[in-house]
């Protein structure tokens, strides 16, 4: 615990990975790393020196002979490490190579997986109750590490060491015991985990843990519910001509002849004699199990059943033992049968995972943060549900803002085609207003909604080409198609109605020259009659009509809940809509001979501007009703790990 390590003191303070340090710390010992001064001294670089807290070496008063100086440290006991074999995920186990001060025979300490120590340790250095007091210890949810030691022979000398392989060492060890440490849920997870599950989001476990430790752990937190069963999963590579298998045991309780009727005799036996995958049924619609599975089952079972992983994925909740490539691994596969995945975590061995996820939260700011895309400040998974709030917050506001700017450049389109067939056209500072005043101003600020406080069940569309955003986009051209031709053919049928030319309200009235060339239709003449040519009663309709379409859309496609605030909570985007009603309202109930002057309109009856007003009424009622009926017609369920 003291030596077999890797902490490194930086700044007066050890660091290094956290449960190395908290195991360090339990001891008390003093960890020791030489200066520069005294490396520079030797031939040889100085090895770091631990020892117990009381075992401090005296300051020695200057002048004091040096052989009465040795005399002093050999009294003390101090351990100096030679040599360290890193902690691998593939290997499970990390192991140093140590000298204590006064012996010339070498030691080794070896810490790691409790059964990869184990199977490295001598037999009978191992107690016969070995594996049922880990079983026992991981079942409590306690996360366990076994301790080794090997007193080396005189050939392994200083020299030779240097250059040694680890698997010369990290053999014949004497079993030493177990290290058990208990790592509290954090009272942020089982409200979040809580939370996902309200949502439908499924959540997994993916850890380098014992098994029956990840498992507990998954019931504790809320992951696997209490009265649901837990399969152990083991898979068996080839061995001796024999084909891979599978063997099936419930954590709980060996499998008796009832509980396997119960899961499907014939079902299990297919998968465990090894018999073709695609023949392999798994008959678990009656009830609920959620399958833990080890890396090193997870890897035979991608190579050796590649068509059962798809099922067991389904239920799959516990991954443990799992090496870095294999996280890797379970990303992809899980992404393979339509998952979107989240994955967070906080060590250099999640960093593949977190890169290979559609969202990758890093809980550290230290390796991980490299690979994911975010990185939470708060070491916990609280961040989890704001992400995916903000996620979908966003995604709609781009959904919205999207087809806020396709149906304006549709609108404007029919508008003008409306136009065009009576050879006219909107005027300047009709396009100016509607662009800057409308369209800037709506586009902007419809876009400020922050997201809604809670996650739900449903899910935005993940693309622009899905048929909820296409359907919507549709029926709004049709219905706004549909009221500007109301209104451009019912302005000619009413009895006041007579070519363009009669002037804006108190203006008065004069004519429109027209003249057609050889090669078509084009407007001649002066400025006064290019804008005469604007100047129409139906011009002035479609004008109305149009740019309270653009406010109907915009009103219609802000939407609030369940991904987004209420429109009211947008302070900016409220008023901007009141600001363009009002005065679209006021002109056209109201109206001012000098703006539509500059607004190039013709002067129309008071009882056609209340049938417009009515015309645009109903067609704000009618966009905000199809548009609430594509969202609850289109929204799916979440499908995520």
């Amino acid at each position: 615990m003291a030596s077999c390590h890797a902490l490194t003191p930086i700044g007066g303070r050890l660091s290094g990975d956290p449960l190395e340090l908290k195991l360090f710390q339990a001891t008390g010992w003093v960890l020791e790393e030489p200066s520069q001064e005294e490396t520079a001294l030797h031939d040889q670089i100085q090895p770091t020196v631990v020892y117990p807290p009381d075992q401090i070496p005296p300051d020695m008063p200057a002048g004091v002979p040096e052989d009465l100086e040795l005399m002093a440290l050999t009294k003390l006991y101090q351990i100096g490490i030679l040599v360290q074999f890193a902690f691998s995920s593939s290997l499970q186990r990390m192991s140093v190579i140590t000298r204590t001060l006064g012996e010339k025979r070498l030691s080794a300490y070896m810490k790691g997986a409790p059964e990869t120590v184990a199977s490295l340790c001598r037999k009978d250095t191992i107690p016969g109750n070995f594996s049922s007091v880990l079983e026992s210890y991981t079942q409590q949810g306690l996360r366990v590490i076994a301790l080794a030691h090997r007193r080396l022979e005189h050939r392994f000398t200083w020299h030779k060491i240097q250059h040694i392989s680890r698997d010369a060492i990290e053999c014949h060890m004497d079993f030493l015991g177990l290290v058990m440490l208990q790592n509290k849920l954090k009272p942020e997870t089982l409200p979040v985990l809580a939370e996902l599950r309200r949502a439908c989001i499924r959540t997994v476990m993916v850890t380098g843990d014992n098994m029956l430790t990840a498992v507990s752990v998954a019931r504790e937190c809320g992951m696997i519910p209490p009265k649901e069963k837990v399969i152990l999963t083991e898979a068996l590579p080839p061995r001796d001509g024999q084909p891979a298998t599978i063997n099936w045991q419930y954590a709980d309780e060996l499998p008796t002849p009832e509980v396997i009727d119960k899961v499907g005799k014939e079902d299990i036996r297919l998968m465990v004699e090894g018999e073709s995958p695609r023949e392999a049924r798994l008959n678990l619609h009656d009830a609920s199990y959620h399958f833990a599975i080890s890396g090193k089952s997870f890897s035979v079972i991608a190579d050796h059943f590649p068509d059962l992983l798809p099922k067991l994925l389904l239920c799959g909740t516990v991954y443990a033992r799992m090496a870095p490539d294999q996280k890797t691994q379970l990303v992809e596969a899980l992404q393979r049968v339509d998952y979107y995945v989240g994955m967070c975590g906080d060590g250099a061995n999640d960093c593949g995972a977190l890169k290979q996820a559609h969202a990758g939260i890093s809980l550290s700011e230290l390796e991980a943060s490299v690979a994911s895309p975010f990185t939470s400040k708060r070491a916990n998974i609280s961040c989890v549900p704001d992400l995916i709030r903000e996620g979908r917050a966003a995604l709609v506001t781009s959904f919205c803002v999207f087809k806020f700017m396709a149906l304006y450049s549709i609108i404007q389109y029919l508008s003008v085609l409306l136009l065009y067939s009576i050879l006219s056209n909107l005027g300047d500072f009709q396009y100016l207003f509607i662009d800057i005043s409308i369209i800037m101003s709506l586009a902007f600020t419809m876009s400020l909604n922050h997201a809604w406080k809670e996650l739900v069940p449903q899910r935005p569309p993940s693309s622009l080409v899905s048929l909820q955003l296409l359907l919507s986009v549709l029926t709004q051209i049709l219905l706004s198609l549909a009221f500007q031709l109301a209104a451009f053919l019912l302005v000619r049928r009413q009895p006041w109605y007579h070519p363009p030319g009669d002037g804006s309200c108190g203006a008065a009235p004069h004519n429109t020259t027209l003249s057609l060339n050889s090669t078509g239709r084009e407007w001649l003449g002066s400025e006064e009659e290019e804008e005469e040519s604007v100047r129409s009663f139906e011009n002035t309709s479609l004008f109305y009509v149009s740019c309270f379409q653009y406010v109907a859309v915009a009103l219609a496609f802000t939407k609030g809940r369940p991904f987004r605030q209420p429109i009211h909570t947008n302070g900016l985007f409220v008023l901007s809509l009141l600001a363009i009603a009002a005065f679209l309202l006021f002109n056209l109930l109201k109206p001012i001979a000098t703006l539509d002057q500059y607004f190039e309109l013709d002067c129309i009856p008071y009882e056609w501007r209340l049938f417009l007003l009515a015309l645009v009424l109903g067609n704000l009622l009618l966009s905000f009703v199809l548009e609430v009926r594509d969202m609850s017609s289109g929204t799916g369920r979440l499908r995520g790990a």
